[in-house]
């Protein structure tokens, strides 16, 4: 029997994908933290490629998801992988009130919802991510200091993923970081856009 690439993607936990799919649809467009032209592509362009580098994360990590907005990938790494411990670090009202509302709905008590900006958020992390915030040089200066020692910033990118790479590395390397590699996730489930995610480690 052929698995589909969402039960591939969220296993038992699913419906609880289907359900946030359906907040992203209507609260999400009628809030302004999802464009209406989005809708028909949620599931490939958006929930598929945020959940295809979960298998990244280690098992039990704990996770902040840098400028969260509507939830795009910690809220789907959370609902993916219970076993994480999941921090939405937002520093927008409107747009951490959906984040809560959407967590309590979705009965999610391993997110957490915090309304900062990363500069000012003093906790460490396994496992700090961010997508289609900043370029990577200006992210890592925001998500390198909440990485703890031998963690990751898991940095989920378009194409020109390297060459960020190349830009960002005397700041990364002010920054402590360790290997860095840029990896691709999702292919096998043949999304229309494939999942670059640039890893690097902290020493």
């Amino acid at each position: 029997m052929t698995v589909s690439r969402e039960t591939a993607a969220f296993g038992e936990r699913l419906p609880v994908a289907r359900r946030y799919a359906d907040i992203l649809a209507t609260a999400g467009v009628e809030r302004g933290l999802i464009g209406p032209r989005e809708v028909d592509r949620l599931w490939d362009r958006h929930l598929l490629n945020c959940a295809a580098p979960v298998v990244r994360v280690p098992r039990d990590a704990t996770v902040a998801d840098v400028g969260a907005g509507a939830g795009l990938p910690g809220m789907v790494w959370a609902i993916a992988r219970p076993d994480l411990h999941v921090t939405m670090v937002e520093p927008l009202l409107r747009r951490t009130t959906f984040l809560e509302e959407a967590a309590e709905e979705l009965g999610l008590d391993n997110v957490t919802v915090l309304r900062s900006r990363a500069e000012d958020v003093t906790q460490k992390f396994d496992v700090v991510t961010a997508r289609a915030v900043a370029a990577l040089e200006k992210l890592a200066r925001w998500c390198m200091p909440l990485v703890k020692p031998g963690g990751h910033l898991l940095a989920l990118k378009g194409r020109s993923a390297s060459e960020e790479v190349e830009r960002a590395r005397a700041t990364l390397g002010r920054l402590r970081a360790g290997d860095i590699v840029v990896t691709t996730y999702g292919e096998d489930w043949g999304l229309e856009v494939p999942t670059t995610v640039v890893e690097v480690q902290r020493r």
